[in-house]
């Protein structure tokens, strides 16, 4: 401060003609003492130690105070020098609590708020990936509102403090004690100390006690950059250290002046004296004798040789801050008086006044640092991240490898050089302090009972959930047309599952049905050959050769339920079916009829036969077709089957059938079929004891027999059977159904046709006793 002062004073651009006075009080570490020097500064009744023999001309009126280094007592003073707007510029006080202008409205710095080293913390510490950390501060407004904004940010960005002590160099050893038994028992590996540095002087000094050198530690400004501190560290505990320090600064001249300080001969310059000797002290430390312990200073040592904190320049961004705040006041002050080559001296000056300018203020030093307050008070925050690299001769050098500027966009206010840090141990690979491990892809997290939320354990994700990043929260439920692979992490399109020409059923079936196809077709071709022998002639050729026909299709409209299911393959399988096999039973049904008819005609007096000759029969097949026509029509002009994709029945597949569309519609057509084929079951049951040495009624019913069995099975096993099983249980009916009703009524014939010519004869079917009806 009195090398700025000095050189405010002698220069010509800055308050010329104007000098500036000041006097300097040492709190002594005493919050009452503190703020007893800001009452009398309050007052205008400054405490004088020493007479001052050289008084100043003017009245003395305080116009800012540069001050105090700690938080507390910036706190307490700024309390009371708040009603009086007297401006109070602190160097080293960063408690965000201070930017609170309801509380501190005279209260200025010129180092940032803790607000953001708190937050820059929290962000270094996730980027290294910590999430699992202890703190320990210091027992003042510095460390536990430092720590509690940092616990604030580290909650939000997912980082759990297993521990948060704190502790005052005052306190008894017996506590710091248990602070040393607290961090050997826990389970983090990264410790985030928000001290001053004498609070992690006195931390050290009994840590040095304990194997404590597998800790990697995160520090404050307060510390991180004290070289006493690292002098104190012989057992290279803090070996590896990274954090916050205030970018390093340079003022030109004043290490210089800082050298050439001696002791003043006029009395009232006791507090120089006592500092110059404070300087030298450090070189009698440690020395044995007495008599060289007790060696006055002689006013004329030479300080280059000095090694501290004072000579060695560590603290010049401290020294910086100061410089800064005296000139911020000058500015102010020059602005004031309206200074040019001349102020004027007339103007009355008002500390309220004094603080409206130094709020508003912008400059730059002779260094080109820019200074300015923002509405809090505060400059712009930026840090240099340190790291404690150590090098021979047990020597710990600040390695800066890192700088975070709240100035830049916020992905790009952390930048570092991970590759120059050395870790605890002298160790190249970065730490690892989790509560639980990461968890992979396919599993999510899930909290452990009473621990912190990073403290989970890794469960593997459900079927058909996936997660594709690590430590996932929850797992993604897949699309219903995907289902997750064997390892979780991905959504697999699920494998369409339907009855196909590729595989083994449906190879069988289409060969089933191609073989009934080729049989129906070789049956027809003998009736053909054959068509004016006794037996195709008896009982309506023409129906038989019809009957052929619609097996046939009915053989061949199984073939619509194989393949993938489209919208028009939907509404033809369903409608062929219906129809052909309506055809089918017609058919069958006039055939039985004209047995009936023809027996009945061969009673005396019977002329029956008149009533159901070919002309009537065909109109019978055609009526009932034509009634399952209009039945098929309705439904598919109402609700026609449709293809569906049916998720539900398989969890890894999907289903590709056919909906019915309407229910109704499709039980219709299947109730109709059956009510003909149960008619047609009761005619020729009636006739299967008619008198005949070729009795084809005994083959119709055994063939509706076969027929009703087949579709009565059908109903339960085609409502029970999932997915293309049903469709396969369809085809299964069809072709079984139809395969009874060529077998039954057409192989005796064509056995008979091809091995037993000789009985395919009228006479031989006309039998001896009766006439016989075929």
């Amino acid at each position: 401060m009195r090398f700025a002062i000095e050189e405010i004073n002698n220069s010509t651009d800055l308050l010329p003609g104007v000098s500036l006075g000041y006097k300097i009080y040492d709190d002594c570490g005493s919050l009452a003492r503190s703020v007893r020097v800001a009452l009398a500064l309050a007052n205008g009744n400054e405490i004088v130690s020493v007479p001052s023999e050289t008084p100043c001309t003017r009245p003395a009126h305080v116009q800012a105070i540069i001050g105090e280094t700690s938080s507390s007592p910036c706190m307490a003073i700024a309390t009371v020098l708040g009603p009086f707007y007297i401006p109070m510029i602190s160097h080293f006080a960063t408690c965000a609590c201070l930017s609170d202008k309801t509380k501190y409205p005279s209260f200025l710095r010129t180092i940032p708020s803790d607000y953001y080293q708190s937050r820059a913390l929290a962000h270094l510490v996730k980027y290294f990936g910590w999430t699992w950390v202890g703190a320990i501060r210091s027992n003042d407004d510095y460390g536990n509102n430092g720590i509690a904004t940092f616990t604030e940010t580290a909650q939000q960005l997912g980082i759990c403090l297993e521990y948060s002590v704190s502790f005052f160099r005052t306190d008894p050893s017996d506590k710091i004690q248990e602070i040393a038994d607290i961090i050997k028992a826990s389970t983090s590996k990264v410790i985030v100390a928000f001290l001053s540095h004498m609070d992690m002087d006195v931390l050290i000094y009994e840590l040095s006690n304990h194997n404590l050198t597998e800790y990697q530690w995160v520090g404050s400004e307060g510390w991180i950059s004290d070289s006493q501190t690292a002098a104190i560290d012989k057992h290279h505990i803090l070996d590896g250290a990274i954090g916050l320090s205030i970018p390093k600064a340079h003022v030109t001249g004043l290490r210089e002046f800082m050298l050439d300080v001696k002791p003043l001969n006029s009395s009232n310059n006791g507090l120089f004296t006592e500092f110059w000797e404070s300087l030298f002290s450090c070189e009698f430390k440690g020395l044995k004798s007495t008599a060289e312990a007790e060696r006055e200073c002689t006013g004329h040592e030479d300080l280059t040789g000095v090694q501290n904190s004072f000579t060695d320049m560590s603290l010049m961004p401290i020294f910086n801050n100061v410089y800064k705040g005296v000139y911020a006041v000058a500015h102010a002050l020059h602005n004031i008086l309206s200074c040019n080559k001349t102020c004027n001296n007339n103007m009355q000056l008002d500390p309220f006044m004094t603080l409206l300018h130094i709020r508003n203020i912008y400059f730059k030093t002779k260094e080109g640092d820019e200074v300015y307050f923002d509405e809090n008070g505060d400059p712009a925050a930026k840090y240099e991240i340190i790291n404690w690299q150590p090098r021979e001769n047990s020597i710990v050098e600040f390695v800066t490898v890192g700088l975070y500027d709240t100035s830049l966009a916020p992905e790009k206010q952390l930048n570092l050089k991970s590759k120059s840090i050395i870790w605890m141990r002298n160790s190249q690979q970065v730490p690892v302090s989790v509560c639980s491990e990461k968890c992979p892809p396919g599993t999510h997290k899930v909290l452990q009972k009473g621990r912190p939320v990073c403290c989970y354990d890794c469960i593997r994700c459900a079927e058909g959930e996936i997660s594709n990043i690590t430590d996932a929260i929850t797992c993604v439920r897949c699309l219903p047309e995907y289902w997750s692979n064997d390892t979780r992490n991905a959504c697999v399109k699920k494998e369409a599952v339907f009855l196909s020409y590729e595989e083994i059923m449906g190879v069988l079936l289409t060969a089933a049905s191609l073989f009934g196809t080729c049989t129906t077709a070789a049956v027809a071709l003998i009736f053909f050959k054959h068509r004016k022998t006794a037996i195709v002639r008896a009982n309506n050729s023409e129906l038989s050769f019809l009957l052929l026909f619609s097996l046939t299709l009915c053989f061949m409209c199984s073939l619509t339920f194989i393949g993938q299911p489209s919208e028009w393959s939907c509404m033809l399988r369903h409608v062929a079916f219906g129809i052909t096999f309506v055809l089918c039973i017609s058919c069958v049904l006039g055939k039985t009829i004209v047995v009936l008819m023809a027996f009945r005609a061969t009673l005396p007096g019977s002329n029956m036969m008149k009533w159901f000759g070919h002309a009537q029969q065909r109109l019978c097949v055609l009526g009932f077709t034509l009634i399952q026509v209009i039945i098929c029509i309705i439904w598919l002009t109402t609700s026609p089957p449709f293809p569906f994709k049916n998720f539900k029945e398989f969890k890894d597949k999907i289903i590709l059938e056919c909906a019915l569309g309407s229910a109704v519609g499709f039980w219709a057509v299947l109730g109709y079929i059956g009510l003909l084929a149960v008619l047609c079951f009761i005619f020729a049951f009636l006739a299967r004891k008619l008198p005949d040495n070729f009795n084809e009624a005994k083959f119709i019913t055994f063939s509706m027999l076969i027929f009703c069995a087949v579709w009565i099975t059908f109903i339960p096993a085609y409502v029970s059977s999932p997915g293309k099983f049903s469709v396969a249980v369809e085809i299964f009916a069809i072709l079984a159904s139809s395969f009874g009703l060529l077998v039954c009524i057409f192989i005796p014939k064509c056995y008979i046709i091809l091995l037993k010519p000789e009985k395919n004869t009228k006479k031989s079917m006309m039998g001896k006793k009766a006439p016989q009806s075929l």
